[in-house]
């Protein structure tokens, strides 16, 4: 074949994938610049925007750190947590589902308890929780903005068509040695369109590729509120808090002190 026909087919060919291409990129950004406006209104309660966020800032440690906070609870080094005064009454809220649930869960305890402990066995803390994100995912779900259009039946032809252009190019590039300066000019441009139509089709992104701007919503929204509060009004107390989310049990010294020395003086006495 000769290679400046050949020439003249692809370069083209590669025009139209890179005009195609560029038109697309343009929408996106569009789509994406109008998703994260839409996004921002979006009224998403802080507890939901950071129950997948690491265990040391997710909501159950933002509801712990909610409650020392209002005064309901209080936390001491090991990361027992016990009611206050305020706390104790049936009148005391935070004003919210989850703070309000793990409250009620350390009033159905006999003794102070963990945060790890009441989320490996108070089960209705669980339920509370589960519906509570259950019900602002279904919320939440409609307003979501939705994900641009994909290439329909009309874009998959194109590729196809594009494929086999390809093929019949490489083909015929490799098919017949250049002769002259005029076929060697056209076969090397013929080349460096192919590569360029492999890269393009490289850059290509369906919609699952693209951004989220809902998450990235979500992820600006972590730190919780009230777990930032409690680092800078008390930083002893988040880390005592992080040290009970670890524990599921409060030992056999309940969450006190030993006293040392115990031991020596009964074996002097003995």
């Amino acid at each position: 074949m000769d290679h400046v026909i050949l020439a003249c087919v692809v370069l083209p060919v590669t025009a139209v994938l890179y005009g195609v291409l560029g038109m697309r990129r343009l929408r996106e950004r569009r789509w994406y610049r109008e998703a994260v406006a839409h996004c921002a209104a979006i009224e998403i309660d802080p507890y939901y925007a950071v129950r997948d966020a690491w265990w040391s800032e997710d909501d159950i440690q933002a509801a712990a750190a909610r409650l020392v906070l209002d005064g309901l609870v209080t936390v001491n080094h090991r990361g027992t947590m016990s009611l206050t005064e305020a706390g104790a009454d049936p009148a005391g809220t935070a004003g919210h589902p989850l703070p309000d649930a793990l409250l009620a869960a350390l009033r159905r305890r006999t003794a102070p308890a963990t945060l790890g402990s009441v989320m490996l066995r108070d089960t209705v803390f669980g339920d509370v929780r589960t519906r509570f994100h259950a019900d602002c995912d279904a919320r939440l779900r409609p307003q979501r903005p939705p994900s641009p259009r994909d290439l329909g039946c009309l874009g998959c032809t194109g590729w196809l068509l594009l494929l086999a252009q390809f093929g019949f190019a490489a083909a015929g590039l490799f098919g017949m040695a250049p002769h002259g300066l005029l076929q060697w000019a056209a076969a090397v441009v013929t080349g460096l369109a192919l590569v360029a139509q492999i890269a393009g089709l490289g850059g290509y992104r369906t919609p699952a590729d693209l951004p989220d701007p809902f998450a990235e919503r979500l992820a600006s929204m972590v730190p919780h509120p009230a777990l930032a509060e409690l680092a800078a009004r008390n930083p002893e107390a988040e880390a005592w808090l992080g040290a009970g989310r670890r524990r599921t049990r409060r030992g056999r010294n309940r969450g006190r002190p030993r006293r040392r020395g115990t031991r020596t003086a009964a074996g002097a006495g003995a």
